[in-house]
């Protein structure tokens, strides 16, 4: 297990790398070879031509590509010192640099935001691995009935509408309509229950989609899994049903369902735009749709740099959730 694992975190060590290298290119190299000016997206386009050189001094931007590449990841693991136009700024690590907006360092403002989206993307992968899990292993169970089909067609339009769609739908029912909820949100910190109040309708409506898609899936695995020679077994031997079922099929069916939460988790942490914008979050994903319409390039690199560590973070445990779940990819 423990040579397993040290495989694992060097392969994931060598991934945030190439990561980091493919960002860098994407937002600095792709840039500067389409003619596009980087100082200038700072500055505005009416800036000073000076203005436009001290800026490109103080960024590096005129530096080689290796020079620029290294001061990017030293930066990220130990800060860097923005220096040009007679005077110089340090940025702890791990810097992502200053907004062109606003002018404060990214960091501190993903910080205020990640809070908010790590709520929504945890509340709603509880509700979703629940419900989703439940009625995909139900309908296995039940094929055919009316169970069954119904759930089927619930997970169908789960995975049809929108989630702008259901999330205006579930505000104008039960907060503008039956007002049985306050949708307006309050950081957690103020208010445990206000918090929980405007979360509840972004849970439900992001794990809506997500929970149609898992139950999906967990009919189709479950449904091939129950037709395999050693449940077949399992029940020659007088097995209860529910040992057969929670001991013996679900190790197996929950493989998939591992892999598709990593990458769900991992892909909501960096910010769940349609959700966060229909119900006016002040999450990551809202920052940075924020930041592409005002061409805000530190703030796209922070949470693309953020989301890319999530999903890469949540694979790695689900790499070891595989190892304690089957003992045979340990060997792998």
């Amino acid at each position: 297990m423990l040579a397993y694992l040290i495989r694992r975190l060097f392969a994931a060590a060598v991934m945030l790398v190439v990561i980091i290298m493919v960002v860098f290119g994407i937002f600095f190299l792709v840039p500067k070879w389409a003619g596009v000016d980087i100082a200038t997206s700072f500055v505005g386009k009416q800036a000073d031509p000076a203005a436009v050189e001290g800026v490109r001094q103080k960024l590096g931007l005129g530096d080689p590509i290796y020079a620029q590449v290294w001061e990017f990841f030293k930066g990220i693991f130990a800060g860097r010192t923005y220096s040009g136009g007679g005077d110089s700024i340090h940025c702890a690590a791990p810097c992502f640099g200053y907004s062109f907006r606003s002018e404060q360092a990214v960091w501190p403002v993903l910080t205020d935001r990640f809070p908010v989206t790590l709520g929504l993307a945890l509340g709603a992968a509880v509700l979703w691995l629940v419900f989703g899990v439940a009625a995909g292993v139900l309908s296995a169970l039940k094929r055919g009935t009316l169970w069954d089909r119904g759930a089927m067609v619930v997970a169908l339009a789960g995975v049809s509408l929108p989630i702008y769609f259901t999330g205006m739908l579930s505000l104008a029912i039960f907060a503008f309509g039956l007002k049985w909820i306050d949708a307006q949100y309050v950081p957690l910190e103020d208010s445990v229950g206000g918090w929980f109040g405007g979360m509840i309708l972004p849970w439900i409506t992001l794990a809506f989609l997500y929970a149609a898609m898992y139950a999906r899936i967990t009919r189709a695995t479950m449904m091939e899994i129950l037709g395999e020679d050693y449940i077949r077994t399992a029940r020659a031997k007088g097995l209860k049903e529910q040992t057969v079922i929670g001991k013996h099929a679900m190790r197996s069916t929950m493989t998939p369902i591992l892999t598709m939460l990593g990458m769900d988790l991992g892909a909501l942490i960096g910010g769940a735009i349609l959700t966060e914008s229909t119900f006016n979050l002040p999450g990551l994903g809202r920052a940075v749709l924020d930041a592409i319409r005002n061409q805000d390039l530190p703030i796209i690199v922070g949470v693309t740099l953020i989301t890319s560590l999530a999903v890469l973070v949540a694979n790695l445990v689900v790499d070891i959730l595989y190892a304690v779940i089957d003992p045979r990819v340990r060997l792998t």
